[in-house]
């Protein structure tokens, strides 16, 4: 009887341990990353563009359905891009934004616009940019 006892309390210190070590690890489920902590829920801009290409005189026309964003210096800023055809990524050099677009997904952006002026987004696959697969972002004041 006692072995059991010391076998059921010692299998419950193995499990609260692991539990401890996990969560020390990864953080709970509440927890944000620390890039959008301090973003206030009223300064959230969201945006939904499409990624994609049309065919033009036989040629590939990469583009984004959205081709100007205006926000405001501070706003937290959270694109939505769903790429329905090609390859395709986002990227806006200034702001240090780089994330890939996987076709069949949506994929979820986030920043703070932390200066203001005007940015060129686009995508960095071979040839998109210069075939026209840019927009701007315009942050004022």
């Amino acid at each position: 009887m006692d072995n059991k006892i010391v076998l059921i309390v010692g299998l419950c210190l193995i499990i609260a341990a692991i539990s401890i070590g996990y969560f020390a690890v990864t953080g709970n489920a509440t927890q944000q990353p620390s890039n959008t902590s301090h973003a206030d829920e009223n300064n959230v801009k969201e945006f939904h563009l499409e990624s994609f290409y049309t065919m033009e005189d036989g040629n590939p026309h990469p583009q984004f359905s959205v081709k100007n964003i205006t926000v405001n210096k501070g706003d937290f800023v959270r694109i939505y891009v769903n790429t329905t055809k090609g390859t395709h990524d986002f990227n806006i050099d200034e702001l240090n934004v780089h994330k890939q677009t996987p076709t069949g997904q949506i994929t979820t952006i986030e920043f703070i616009a932390d200066k203001s002026g005007e940015f060129v987004y686009y995508c960095s696959m071979p040839g998109h940019r210069q075939n026209g697969h840019w927009g701007t972002l315009t942050i004022v004041e």
